[in-house]
C-alpha cells in the first residue's frame, strides 16, 4: 500500500502517511472519531509498525494520543481480530478468516478500527477496566473518560 494510492482513494475517517519518508516499515494515522459514537469530534493519533514480512504477518498498532476503549490496552496498543497473526486461534475464540490475512490494507485495518470504535467487543478486552464501565455505566463513567479523551485529542492533534 503506497502513500499514493492512499490519496487517490481516501476512506472517510482517517488520513495516513510514513512517520519518516526513508522508513516504508513505520506510518502514522489520524483518526477522526466516528460520527454519532462518543469518539465523535476526537483526532486520535496511532502509529503502525509493519513487520519485515508483511503482507505475510500484520502490522502492530498503537495510540499515540489517550484512548479510553474496551479494545486498546493503556498502553496504546490495539487488540483487534484483523491484527491478530493468521491461522488458527489457539483459544478458540476467533475463526482464521477473521484473523489477518495477506489481502488485507491500511485502509481495512483502518475500516476495522474505526469500526471498533462505534462499536466495541466488549467480550475480548485489551482493557478490562474499560470493558467493565462499558458493560456497566456506559453513559456514565465511561462517558465521562471518553470525553476526556476526545478532548485531550482535540488539543494535541495538531502538535
Amino acid at each position: 500500500m503506497t502513500r499514493h494510492k492512499l490519496n487517490k482513494n481516501p476512506v472517510e475517517g482517517f488520513s495516513a502517511g510514513l512517520i519518516e519518508d526513508n522508513d516504508l516499515y513505520r506510518w502514522e494515522v489520524l483518526i477522526i472519531g466516528p460520527p454519532d459514537t462518543l469518539y465523535e469530534g476526537g483526532v486520535f493519533k496511532a502509529h503502525l509498525t509493519f513487520p519485515k514480512d508483511y503482507p505475510l504477518r500484520p502490522p502492530k498498532m498503537k495510540f499515540i494520543t489517550d484512548i479510553w476503549h474496551p479494545n486498546v490496552d493503556k498502553n496504546g496498543d490495539v487488540c483487534i481480530s484483523i491484527l491478530h497473526e493468521p491461522g488458527e486461534d489457539k483459544y478458540g475464540y476467533e475463526k482464521p478468516e477473521e484473523r489477518w490475512l495477506p489481502i488485507h490494507t491500511v485502509e481495512t485495518i483502518m475500516i476495522s478500527v474505526i469500526s471498533m470504535l462505534a462499536d466495541p467487543n466488549g467480550d475480548s478486552p485489551a482493557n478490562v477496566d474499560a470493558a467493565k464501565e462499558w458493560r456497566e455505566d456506559r453513559h456514565g463513567a465511561f462517558k465521562r473518560k471518553v470525553a476526556r479523551c476526545v478532548r485531550k485529542s482535540q488539543e494535541t492533534a495538531f502538535e
